[in-house]
Formats: structure tokens, sequence, C-alpha cells
């Protein structure tokens, strides 16, 4: 593929026009100024009425053509801005089709694989049912990636039709890691209440239990720790209600923190850990809170340090019942 001329890269096209359009306001200025400069001498030397030559209009017309030239400037620069971020929106699509291409392959390949091998051989029952468990683990990634897929156009058009209910949330949460545990083999996962009390909100169950799959499952699928853990805490400060999700994980570089809500963005940067999803989760995740009317936030103390995210929700005056 042939890469475009260094001179039509879009920065520098952007720094040449703006080049040209001050240097022609500067040139119509300086002009004006030396043509009134010569029309002034002309006026004392033949004793002209300065008021027929030196129109203090022309001057207003100077301020027109400057608040034109920033006027232009601006547009110039907004649609530079778009500009770049149409291209950065088209790299990450592009990012996530390659993902998600690979995410539909590769357990489809493998069933096929499977599939294949029980049509040929007669295999013994344990055997077959291992590559059972292994096809059922295959359908379960292949329905994950599909979900979020659907998920994501749902929330972006707002049709989910779930109503809002009122749930406790310290106990959802521990309810929701019960009725998931099979996902969390072999990971610790601790929990401290620093409220002592129920927290109610109004959420969308569907909704609210996806972003906890999303949260916790990461929490598991970024961690190189021979036991994964997971500490999730609760607590109030001020009027505000926060959960925090922090794990000892693969952790977060500073570069990609305020990144990674982005729509398609992927890491894919930490050593021998290469991007294993579609790069949604995090975005849905940051949909879900601002559903919820509230905030998402990550921090990491760096690679290897693990991460903690942590959702804040206004307290509401039914919240404590």
């Amino acid at each position: 593929m042939k890469h475009p001329r260094w001179f039509l890269h879009p920065i520098l096209v952007l720094v040449f026009s703006i080049v040209a359009l001050g240097s022609s306001l500067f040139l119509y200025i300086y002009w004006y100024i030396e043509v009134s400069e010569g029309l002034k001498a002309v006026v004392t030397k033949f004793n002209i009425d300065s008021s027929q030559v030196l129109e203090p209009q022309n001057w207003i017309v100077i301020l027109v053509l400057s608040i034109l030239f920033g006027v232009i400037l601006v547009g110039i620069s907004i649609i530079f801005i778009f500009f770049h971020k149409s291209i950065q929106l088209y790299r990450l699509q592009r990012n996530f089709i390659n993902s998600f291409t690979h995410e539909l392959k590769t357990p489809v390949t493998s069933l096929k694989l499977y599939l294949e091998t029980f049509r040929k051989y007669d295999i013994p029952r344990d055997r077959r049912l291992k590559y059972l468990d292994y096809m059922i683990t295959d359908v379960n990634r292949l329905t994950d990636t599909i979900n979020r897929i659907l998920n994501l156009a749902k929330i972006e058009s707002k049709s989910f039709e779930e109503e809002l209910v009122q749930k406790n949330l310290v106990e959802l949460v521990e309810q929701f890691y019960k009725n998931n545990i099979h996902l969390f083999q072999g990971c610790e996962v601790r929990f401290h209440d620093k409220l002592g009390r129920p927290f109610f909100y109004r959420i969308n169950l569907s909704l609210f239990e996806m972003l906890l799959m999303n949260l916790m499952t990461n929490a598991v699928k970024y961690n190189r720790a021979d036991v994964p853990t997971i500490d999730i805490t609760f607590e109030r400060i001020k009027k505000n209600f926060y959960i925090h999700f922090s794990d000892n994980g693969i952790g977060i570089e500073k570069m990609h923190i305020k990144k990674i809500f982005k729509k398609f963005y992927q890491v894919g940067q930490s050593s021998n850990m290469s991007a294993k999803g579609s790069g949604l989760g995090l975005y849905l995740v940051e949909h879900i809170a601002r559903i919820h009317e509230g905030k998402i936030f990550a921090q990491s103390k760096g690679l290897d340090q693990g991460a903690i995210f942590t959702l804040m929700l206004p307290i509401q005056d039914s919240s404590y019942l």
C-alpha cells in the first residue's frame, strides 16, 4: 500500500492553509496602510480635503475582515478536528471488525473440528464429554460476542424496554456473584460493606447485571496471577454511593485510562496480553452507568499493578429504607 506524500499530510495541509489565509490578511492590511500613508502625503502636499480621500469606513472593513478571518480559522479547525476524529473512528472500527471476525471465526472453527471428529471416529465416553465441554465453552463465547453486539444496538437506540425496579445494590451484587460463581472458579472474590445497611436504587435489572458481568469477568480475563482476586467495596461519600471493583490483574497504563471506555477501543499493548475482546465491554459499562445517572472511573498504578473500577451513583431520597 502506497503511503501518501508527506506534504499531503492533513496537519501540514491545515498549517499551510492557515498560514496562507493569515498571510493574505496581513498583506492586505500592510498594503492598505502603505496606500493610506501615500494618500496622506498627497493630501498634505496638495492641500486636499482629507474626508474626500481617506474614508474612516476602510478601517471598519479591515475590522470586519479580521473577524471573518477568525471565523474561517475556527471553521477550518472544527472541520479538521471532525476529520481527525472520523479517521480515528474508522481505524477503531477496522480494528473492531478484525477482532470481531476473530472472535467469531475461532470458536466456529473449533466447533467444526470437534463435530468432524465425532463423525469420523468412535470416541470413548470420557473424551466425548471432555470435547462437549470445550464445545459448550465455544458456544458460550459465540453467544457472549453476539449478545454484546445486540446489546450495543439496544443501548445506543435506547430501545431496552425493561422498567426500573428498586433494588438493594449490596445484596444484588452479592447475589449476582453467587448466581454466576461458575465463572469465577479458582478466583477469590471478597466483599467489603462499609455501609452496614441496605442501599436501594432504581435500576434496569438486565442492564445493571450486564455492567457487573463486564467489570467482574474483565478482572479475571485480564489477569496473570495464580489466584485472580476481586475486592468489591461498597461505601458512601457525601451525597454519592460508590462500588469499587479492585483486582490484581495486569493493570492499565496511564495513557490508556481515559480511552478504555471509548467505542471499539482495545489496549492490546500490554506485554504478552493482546486484546481479547471486541472493544465494546467498557463502552457498554460507561453507557449503562450514564443511563442510571451515574459515572464509571478507572484507576491503575500501571502494568501488573492491578486496576480499580469505580461506579458512582447519586444518593436518592429513597436510597435508604
